[in-house]
């Protein structure tokens, strides 16, 4: 199944999304203030998000603020292994290898992740090269394993 591109702006107010256990990559292109990040992070888990990749600017911030929301969500208790979302970021790494990693290797281990969100976090959409870039990084490696 192709991801879904969202792109948001710092400030603005993420969207009504139906709740279900997804695959998100964030690809924070704009550094952003810590408290805005924090709701897009509670956000993220609300509508089901349970295996989250973090590139660009300020990735690991996006990676504690995301595995922050996940054990707030539970009061800092025990969380239960199908509302665990998994986190890493890829701050050393060109977002083609994101993208792959997401493609290739983030699996919940409870959890059948079936869709993937690219939350593009910038002022300035690039669906198109964005997407694009994605789909190259899944061709890449599928031509790599054949041969």
């Amino acid at each position: 199944m192709d991801p879904r591109y969202l792109q948001l702006g710092p400030g603005q107010q993420p969207p009504s999304l139906e709740a279900k256990p997804y695959r998100l990559i964030i690809v924070a292109d704009e550094e952003v203030p810590d408290e805005w990040r924090n709701r897009v992070a509670n956000w993220i888990w609300s509508i089901g998000a349970r295996y989250v990749i973090a590139w660009g600017c300020s990735c690991e911030a996006w990676h504690d603020s995301v595995d922050w929301a996940n054990l707030e969500a539970f009061d800092f208790g025990k969380v239960p292994d199908k509302d665990y979302i998994m986190t890493t970021w890829h701050d050393k790494e060109p977002l083609s290898e994101a993208f792959w990693f997401a493609g290739f290797c983030a699996d919940h281990p409870d959890l059948e992740l079936s869709e993937t969100i690219i939350l593009h976090i910038s002022d300035v959409s690039r669906r198109e090269e964005v997407l694009a870039q994605y789909f190259a990084s899944q061709v890449e490696q599928v031509e790599q394993s054949a041969k």
